[in-house]
């Protein structure tokens, strides 16, 4: 797989407040969902390289998953069709490995005893052991050495996968997952990469941020970058909302209220909600015991002549957040694209619904989680600030088609499926 990486690196004096040290360009995946033999919708997936080891990098394809705080890669050792299908990770090619267990103590490679750790990856499970090792963001390190190490590379341990469940790992062509939610979920903070990334180094440096871009169109590549966050990728300014609860290890900011058309729910009126933003998750998440209420609200008729809802007019979408920042979303944003057909007591009608993620009650969230997944990130660029733990969103400044690359790639796309992505 070809996957186009472009490299940034600037001197103390070129490197302004907030620009990036290192972007990524991702690939884009979709993987049909079929309900009685037929595709009714697409999970999508976006994805880029990294690289493990030294002297002589491994590289891997990896999701980067603000939901979650592991770096997980396939083991040699793994010999399932979910592991045999990706890249695997071999230890006996990196001189930078050392084996561990869950303290980080060293322990003979090979040995039978291993610690074992199990590790949740929304619909799917890795069981894997635990390795230390050097983890860069690029192929070609960078001069600038920081505690012997490159800029952009940190010592950082990671989970490898001796099993992985086949849903979902079998169906998208990601090798790993590489975790970038705070501290607070990981096993331990040694485990965050980008939290080793941004340790001991001067905000000349490496700051200690990111910024995610989600692209409209199939034709331009979407990006992360590291180490700031792009003023390319957004058309005004970054808003800044506080991580509330950082201790749990979310991005999760304080919903004040959320209205459909105009209406406020009073699901939220008690100042109980949350939001999450997740860039490991495609849909928008809503509250179980909202998510009725929120269809019904931006459900519409669909006209005679419409083919696609997401160019059907309906109710805005609008969540209030603390610090006076209101995210919104249209249609275009949070609509299936095909129309449904439903039975009423005055016959069939067609209309046009919105897709959305039912989210239940967890121990640590709670039953008012509302997750901010691809809808919201393909309007909104989001930027994550490691040190003062708050995120920051800016409308999407979408580029021109001229900035496509030839080797990105989108597989599996709905023109190439013959169906459409909802």
């Amino acid at each position: 797989m070809l996957t186009f990486l472009f490299l940034f690196f600037f001197s103390d004096a070129m490197l302004t407040a907030g620009e990036p040290a290192v972007v990524i360009q991702l690939d884009k995946q979709y993987v049909p969902v079929q309900r009685e033999g037929k595709i009714v919708s697409h999970k999508t997936a976006y994805f880029g390289k990294i690289y493990v080891g030294a002297p002589a990098p491994q590289n891997f394809t990896v999701v980067f998953d603000t939901g979650s705080a592991h770096l997980f890669l396939p083991s040699r050792s793994c010999t399932t069709e979910s592991c045999l299908k990706h890249k695997r990770y071999d230890q006996t090619k990196s001189g930078s490995a050392l084996a561990i267990d869950h303290t980080g103590k060293e322990v003979a490679m090979g040995s039978s005893d291993r610690d074992q750790v199990a590790i949740s990856f929304g619909t799917g499970e890795v069981t894997g052991e635990f390795i230390s090792e050097t983890v860069c963001l690029t192929e070609r390190f960078g001069d600038h050495q920081v505690d012997g190490l490159p800029v952009d590379c940190a010592k950082a341990r990671v989970i490898l996968a001796d099993q992985m469940t086949e849903e979902p790992f079998y169906s998208f062509d990601f090798d790993g997952v590489m975790g970038l939610s705070l501290a607070g979920l990981a096993v331990d903070p040694e485990f965050s990469v980008f939290g080793q990334l941004t340790r001991n180094k001067k905000t000349s440096d490496f700051q200690p941020q990111f910024g995610y871009f989600l692209s409209d169109s199939d034709d331009v590549p979407s990006e992360i970058c590291f180490g700031g966050h792009d003023s390319r990728r957004y058309s005004n300014e970054v808003q800044w909302v506080p991580v509330h609860r950082p201790s749990l290890g979310f991005w999760q900011v304080k919903v004040l209220s959320v209205s459909v058309g105009g209406k406020a729910l009073p699901f939220c009126e008690d100042g109980s909600c949350v939001a999450i933003a997740d860039t490991g998750t495609s849909l928008l998440g809503v509250p179980r015991q909202a998510a009725q209420q929120v269809h019904r609200g931006l459900a519409r008729k669909a006209s005679e002549s419409t083919s696609d809802c997401r160019k059907q007019p309906g109710p805005e979408l609008v969540f209030e957040l603390e610090g006076g920042v209101f995210l919104s979303l249209g249609a275009a944003d949070y609509s299936r694209a095909a129309p449904m057909q439903m039975q009423s007591p005055k016959g069939t009608q067609t209309i046009c619904r919105a897709s959305l993620l039912p989210v239940d009650k967890t121990p640590a969230l709670g039953d008012k989680a509302f997750i901010l997944g691809e809808p919201m990130m393909r309007r909104y660029y989001t930027a994550y600030d490691w040190k003062q733990k708050q995120v920051g969103f800016a409308l999407a400044q979408q580029p021109l088609s001229s900035e496509t690359s030839s080797q990105h790639r989108v597989i599996g796309s709905p023109a190439e499926l013959g169906a459409v992505h909802v």
